[in-house]
């Protein structure tokens, strides 16, 4: 599909799965969870109950790595009846630690685009998640240097797109969004206006997908890595 990204001045980036890696960590932990519970219920089950658990505290915690290691916590009271070992629920708690600690692994290409783009546009960073943990991930990177702006988001609908930017003094038709997903990188910055890039990573979390109905949104590419934004924009 063409997109006429002309008038664009300013571009978004996504952090999580878009700059770096992160729903891989978090499906990496899932499967040391369902191995800590294995003598409750089968693997199958324990992925349906964090799940649903996750996203009966989403608007409680809100996204990221703090409000996942509650929902496992509390996952596994439930599994486990209350049997569950102090022990089991220190691991618990440790599997969320190592993945706040994790070293941040930069996708391919990503410094090189950035380094690119940042003298000929405005580049923010636009994510979801904890805060600290976000500012953390980002300092590690190396990446601070190539952003005007940082903002972490409680979550990506048209309200809070339209919200900052009108903030920070920026025209819809001026703005391009990168990232990985249609649900909350693309959509809803179709729908106010603005232009976006679709980047897919190879995992997506169930909250992200989208019907067949909405991958078929309209004025948006989709590109097979970071380093294809530089036939469009450079």
């Amino acid at each position: 599909m063409e997109v006429d990204l002309t008038n664009i001045k300013t571009i978004g980036f996504d952090a999580d799965d878009t700059l770096w890696v992160n729903e891989t960590y978090f499906r990496e932990t899932e499967e040391n969870f369902a191995e800590l519970l294995e003598s409750y219920e089968t693997k199958n089950k324990i992925d349906q109950e964090l799940f649903k658990m996750e996203m009966k505290n989403l608007e409680l915690y809100g996204y990221g790595i703090k409000g996942f290691m509650l929902s496992m916590v509390e996952s596994a009271l439930e599994l486990s009846n209350n049997k569950i070992s102090p022990e089991a629920i220190l691991k618990i708690l440790s599997l969320g630690k190592n993945m706040i600690s994790h070293p941040v692994e930069l996708l391919d290409g990503v410094e090189e685009v950035l380094a690119k783009l940042q003298p000929k546009y405005r580049l923010i960073v636009l994510t979801k998640g904890d805060l600290l943990d976000q500012e953390r991930k980002l300092e590690k990177s190396g990446l601070s240097k190539y952003f005007n702006h940082v903002e972490v988001l409680s979550d990506k609908k048209e309200k809070n797109y339209m919200n900052l930017l009108e903030h920070l003094e920026i025209n819809t038709n001026e703005f391009l969004m990168v990232g990985n997903s249609l649900k909350s990188d693309v959509i809803p910055i179709v729908n106010i206006g603005a232009k976006a890039i679709h980047i897919p990573f190879h995992t997506t979390w169930a909250h992200e997908m989208v019907s067949s109905e909405e991958e078929q949104v309209n004025d948006h590419l989709k590109l097979g890595s970071i380093r294809d934004i530089l036939k469009y924009m450079n």
